[in-house]
């Protein structure tokens, strides 16, 4: 018989969010395979308390302070460590018996415990685009010199991961990401004007947070992957395109240089570049819905609306300018999507406060991380300031 294989001891940082849940039952479906070492919330201390009386983990972090009491109390009688903090949460990922870190915190906030996890030497399988899109370049460069893997999970770039499994010596002329078009999808400028909360939320493929779903209506889902893309496979801005593929079935393709492409196909669930970003190399064996080509006749495909959703061209021209351009880019567009969360700022207004910061931010074109700090502090603060002074509601 051959010998048995322990279970890959993983972290998951923002376990209570849309990617953190869905991993959890990843590990539900594969209790053989994956052992949970450590979860972290930011402040949904019932649901971390739940999950961990479920999945008994070694430890949790809870970032919001003044749900420590509350969280400990609860995991006492388990002898689950409990901790509270942004420095806890770095601290926490730098534990001994942590194979493999999933990181899946929404936004900025996932940048330094993904830094800290790579210190430690901790391969990454990241959920969190922000981290690359803010600070791809330290971040690729810490993970190098630490020989720290960085296994993708959005599906788009999973596909392109999967795409090029066996052609790591075989030069790719470019990739194409696709893009469902969000639920908002064929309307024009002047009809997004009107556009609500309630329609924005409303994907009509996926199952994703709200932070994630508004990216995805404005298409600035998409420009960040772009970005997040440079960094992943080593690409100039050049090799990047962006195709609206509204069935999502295609999750991206590959062309070589001799005109070849490759694609990666499946049904719209995050569970499967999870696990593969989990489990790599292997494929492991699921009971999940199958595609089936005769439910599809028609894949279809179409060029994005940047007139009507111009924050992708916001994206696309960070992306090209780099530097801090897109942590710019992507401070404003955490404030400007939080503002239209909470009804103080329209649908095409999100592109005009993005749009302002980026024509007055100072361009550091070699930020430090200190400088990227500063430079997502300042633009924040600026954001704020925009929004006090003029009427943000078109």
């Amino acid at each position: 018989m051959p010998p048995e294989i322990a279970p890959k001891r993983i972290a998951i940082l923002g376990s209570t969010g849309s990617i953190g849940t869905q991993a959890l039952e990843v590990v539900r479906q594969q209790p053989a395979h994956f052992q949970v070492e450590l979860l972290t919330a930011g402040s949904n201390a019932e649901l971390l308390i739940a999950q961990a009386k479920e999945f008994n983990p070694n430890a949790v972090v809870i970032g919001d302070e003044a749900r420590y009491t509350d969280v400990r109390d609860a995991l006492f009688p388990l002898g689950v460590k409990v901790f509270a903090g942004a420095a806890a949460l770095e601290q926490a990922v730098a534990m001994e018996d942590i194979d493999i870190v999933l990181t899946a915190m929404v936004g900025y906030a996932g940048l330094r415990p993904t830094l800290a996890a790579i210190d430690a030497g901790k391969p990454i399988a990241l959920a969190n685009k922000e981290t690359l899109v803010v600070a791809g370049e330290l971040v690729t460069k810490k993970a190098r010199a630490n020989g720290v893997n960085i296994y993708p999970v959005d599906s788009e770039h999973s596909a392109i991961f999967q795409c090029l499994a066996g052609e790591w010596d075989n030069p790719v002329e470019k990739i194409m990401l696709t893009a469902s078009g969000g639920p908002l999808r064929g309307k024009t400028k002047g009809e997004l004007v009107t556009v609500t909360r309630e329609q924005a939320l409303k994907h009509p493929n996926w199952a994703m947070g709200a932070k994630i779903t508004i990216d995805s209506a404005s298409l600035m889902n998409k420009g960040l992957e772009a970005i997040e893309a440079r960094w992943l496979f080593n690409l100039v801005p050049e090799q990047i395109e962006i195709i609206v593929h509204p069935q999502s079935i295609i999750h991206s393709f590959v062309q070589f240089r001799d005109g070849s492409i490759k694609a990666q196909l499946g049904l719209p669930d995050m569970k499967l570049p999870i696990q593969y970003a989990l489990a790599y190399p292997e494929r492991l064996s699921t009971n999940w819905p199958r595609f089936n080509f005769a439910q599809y006749p028609s894949l279809t495909f179409e060029a994005p609306d940047l007139e009507a959703f111009p924050n992708l061209a916001l994206a696309l021209e960070a992306l090209e300018r780099g530097g801090n351009a897109p942590c710019v880019l992507n401070a404003a567009n955490e404030v400007a999507v939080d503002a239209f969360l909470q009804g103080r700022v329209g649908f095409p207004g999100m592109s005009d406060l993005i749009s302002n910061c980026l024509a007055k931010a100072t361009f550091v074109p070699s930020p430090t991380l200190e400088a990227l700090e500063a430079s997502d502090a300042e633009t924040r603060r600026a954001a704020r300031e925009l929004m006090k002074s003029t009427t943000w509601r078109s």
